[in-house]
């Protein structure tokens, strides 16, 4: 398993975050994290990326433990937090240098720079300062430092809040392509944004788990539904109904 989070509770002084949550993420998944403003996504994020510790309860990223081997958690994990804090006065190829830094690359800085700007689609934009770039853009700097040290797993915690139709489409198609190599997982409080990236859904509401499944499962159960009256002026077969592509239940 690329995450396993085992009865994860989060106090915040008397108010509970997050209430004996437990989950598992296989390599190569791309899971939403779901649930309203509030409910606990963005805690549990920060907890498996060791931004904060747990009030108890554990979590192991490929076998390393959030508090006894953080460091080593880190080197597997890309972080994309929700306001995504860049540096605005500095420029796209110098902030990623930094990045690089950071994350101690050594002599393959200059080419996973390049490998980023290339793979997030920056290359239009990568001698500008990040402070004159668009919503989108900055998003994709936020990818591309995410993705630098080249970690198996990604957390994005509303990758594409905030941004226009155009926007919204690029991000979710880079988000696609990069979960074909790597574990990935969303937050979102918008269904229709798990439906057209994920794979796997877990619906989280009031720090607690409430559903956990295949997206294209959940979201059958949780469409509308319509009802429809007919009548025959003779008997009809009950398995010809039911076997019509969209109906759910005859009576």
């Amino acid at each position: 398993m690329s995450i396993i989070v085992k009865n994860i509770t989060k106090l915040y002084g008397t108010q509970k975050a997050l209430d004996k949550v437990s989950f598992e993420v296989k390599a190569g998944e791309i899971v939403g994290l779901l649930g309203p403003n509030g409910a606990g996504k963005s805690t549990m994020m920060k907890i498996i990326t060791c931004f904060i510790p747990p009030t108890s309860g554990d979590v192991s990223v490929y076998g390393f433990d959030i508090m006894e081997q953080s460091v080593e958690v880190r080197k597997k994990v890309g972080y994309l937090p929700e306001n995504n804090p860049l540096y605005l006065e500095m420029y796209v190829k110098e902030y990623l240098e930094f990045v690089a830094g950071l994350h101690q690359l050594g002599k393959n800085t200059h080419k996973r720079i390049a490998e980023m700007i290339a793979n997030t689609g920056l290359e239009s934009e990568q001698n500008k300062k990040i402070g004159a770039l668009s919503k989108g853009y900055r998003q994709r700097v936020g990818l591309a430092q995410a993705l630098i040290h080249n970690p198996e797993v990604l957390i994005l915690d509303e990758p594409t809040s905030g941004l226009d139709p155009n926007q919204l489409i690029e991000i979710r198609n880079l988000i696609k392509e990069i979960g074909k190599e790597k574990t990935v997982m969303l937050s979102t409080h918008i269904m229709q944004e798990v439906e057209a990236i994920c794979n796997r859904v877990v619906i989280i509401n009031k720090g607690k788990i409430v559903a956990d499944d295949l997206t294209e499962k959940l979201s059958a159960v949780t469409s509308p539904k319509e009802i429809i009256l007919v009548e025959f002026d003779k008997e009809v077969k009950m398995e010809l109904l039911k076997g019509i592509t969209g109906v759910a239940k005859v009576n």
